[in-house]
Order: C-alpha cells, then sequence, then structure tokens
C-alpha cells in the first residue's frame, strides 16, 4: 500500500483513540474502545515531576474511564493539535501534540502535552504498541 493509505489508516487510529475518552454531551467511554486501539503486548508510559507510571493497556485504562463516567471530569476531549509520522514498512512512530479541555470536580480543566507512539501494522491493522506520554505542566 502506499504511504498515504497508511497515513491515512494511522490517522483514524489516532483518532479512534482520542475519541475513545470524549464523554461531551453524556456519552459514556467503553473500555472496548480504548483497548482495541493497542497492540495485546502494548506499554504506556506517563512521565510527570512526580513519578513515572508504566501501565498496560488495561491499567491505563480503567481509572480514566471511572473518572469520565462517574461525573468526576465531565465535558471532557481531548485532541491533536499537530502531528508527525514516519512509516517504515510494518512499522512506524508518531508524535502528537494535544490539548485537552472539560470540567474537573466542577472547574474548568485544561492542558496540553505531548504523546509519542510506537505503531505496528498486525493482520487486523495498525494498532499502538507502546505510548509514552507527558503532560506540558510536568
Amino acid at each position: 500500500m502506499s504511504d498515504q493509505r497508511e497515513r491515512d489508516r494511522i490517522d483514524v487510529l489516532i483518532g479512534a483513540f482520542f475519541s475513545a475518552f470524549d464523554n461531551r454531551g453524556g456519552v459514556l467511554p467503553e473500555l472496548k474502545r480504548v483497548v482495541d486501539c493497542f497492540s495485546d503486548k502494548a506499554v504506556i508510559v506517563r512521565h510527570s515531576k512526580a513519578a513515572t507510571a508504566i501501565y498496560t493497556p488495561l491499567e491505563f485504562a480503567l481509572p480514566r474511564i471511572d473518572l469520565l463516567a462517574n461525573g468526576t471530569l465531565r465535558d471532557f476531549h481531548e485532541y491533536e493539535t499537530d502531528s508527525s509520522t514516519s512509516i517504515f514498512g510494518g512499522i512506524a512512530t508518531r508524535t502528537s501534540r494535544y490539548s485537552k479541555l472539560g470540567i474537573l470536580n466542577d472547574r474548568d480543566y485544561s492542558g496540553s502535552g505531548t504523546k509519542c507512539f510506537q505503531l505496528v501494522d498486525l493482520s487486523d491493522g495498525w494498532r499502538i504498541s507502546s505510548l509514552a506520554w507527558v503532560d506540558d505542566d510536568a
């Protein structure tokens, strides 16, 4: 396939990842939508001033879905503001700048940061094999 076709497929995957956490309009996030973005043995890393945390897709998704479903974080969405993708056969890297907005504990909430995705083209399509991110305030 052409690089453009592969980029388009990766764009769809990354869009699905970001949209999986969107709870605007009372939409409830679904665990399956998050986990389906990842390969079986994916690793997720969050770096902050306090610590670096390493998660499986399930460990990453469950507390975030709870936060979005229990009313603590409402009208939330996170979205790419810029990205760069490099494809090398059946693997790819994507660096994404993102912003996020919502209402956390009844107060306006916003932020931005960088996510670095490693992707792999499996028999059922592109999946995230690793994700590392840092918020700008970290």
